[in-house]
Formats: C-alpha cells, structure tokens, sequence
C-alpha cells in the first residue's frame, strides 16, 4: 500500500486538458530496462544495467522518473552504490518550454534543465559549469525503444564530449499507461 505522500503524489494520467502539451515526455510513463555506457575522458568506457520507471504525477500535470544504475537486483554487487535519483518535469506555458529537474542524492546533484523538442529528438539543456553546456538528448524514439545521450559542448566550440549513452527497451507496454 503507498503511504499518503505517495498517493497524494501519484496521478492515473496526465490532466485532460493539458494531455497534448505533455504528450513529448507522457510517451516514457512506464518502466525501461536501460544499458548504460559512461564514456571516460581516458578512452575507456564503463558498462551498467539500469532501470528507469516515467509515471504521472501532481495531478496529472508533471511527469516524474526514478532512474536506478546499477539496477536494483545489482545493487548488492561492487564497491560504489552507483546511483539512485528521480527527474521532475513539467510544461511551462510562459516560455513554451519543459523545466526538467534532476536530483541524484548520492553525488549531491540538482541539476535544472530546459527541454525541448528538436527535429525527432528531446534535448534539455544546462549550463553547470562554466564555459560547457550540458545536452541529455533522447533519441531514436519508438513506443517500445529509446536512446539517450549526455553531451558537453565547451562554449565557442563545435565538438561534443561525449559522456554517457543509453539504449531502453520498455519492461512492458502497457497502453492505459500511456496518453
């Protein structure tokens, strides 16, 4: 049973009358198996499964995520916890635009973000250094797959760092889930 909180917070789908506007984000509700690749600086490169759970929140008016890497039946293995976070996003109207916020305990982040949709794909940008520009993109979008990338991109410089990627594969489609 979800404590009071979770209950308050939970919403079966998204409010009626704004459902076309959250449609861009409202297409992830439900769970994903991801493979995470983290690109180090060195050349070398990491690999992780992870799970990433979208659902309808606030009345139906923000989409929320739990996203969990190593996943939770691996997290028991290695050294380091790895990460455990949750990303809020809602449709701002003033500015025609998704403020995306991402909050990972662990590592001590919160980091806003705004999001767009570009061509086929989502970016949400920040800035959270100085001189670099921050881009999660999701790309490659099917009802069943996705991918996600993180870039930096220096100021005044053409060439991408390439950070972290992601493949999803939907745990289960679930049309009632979707809207």
């Amino acid at each position: 049973m979800l404590s009071p909180m979770l209950q308050a917070l939970a919403a079966d789908g998204p409010q009626p009358s704004l459902a076309e506007h959250l449609a861009l984000f409202g297409q992830f509700v439900g769970s994903w198996d991801v493979d995470i690749v983290y690109h180090r600086t060195d050349g070398t490169r990491q690999e992780v499964s992870g799970e990433w759970h979208f659902g309808w929140v606030l009345e139906g008016r923000a989409i929320q995520d739990v996203w969990i890497a190593p996943r939770r039946d691996l997290r028991h293995e290695g050294p380091e916890p790895g990460d455990y976070g949750t990303t809020l996003r809602f449709f701002d109207f003033a500015i025609s635009a998704w403020r995306s916020i991402w909050i990972g305990p662990y590592k001590g982040y919160v980091m806003p973000f705004l999001a767009r949709q570009v061509g086929t794909e989502i970016v949400l940008e920040g800035v959270f250094a100085p001189n670099m520009t921050t881009r999660w993109i999701f790309s490659e979008i099917t009802p069943t797959t996705f991918h996600w990338r993180h870039v930096d991109t220096p100021t005044g410089s053409p060439t991408e760092i390439l950070r972290q990627t992601m493949k999803a594969r939907r745990q289960r489609v679930d049309d009632s889930t979707r809207h």
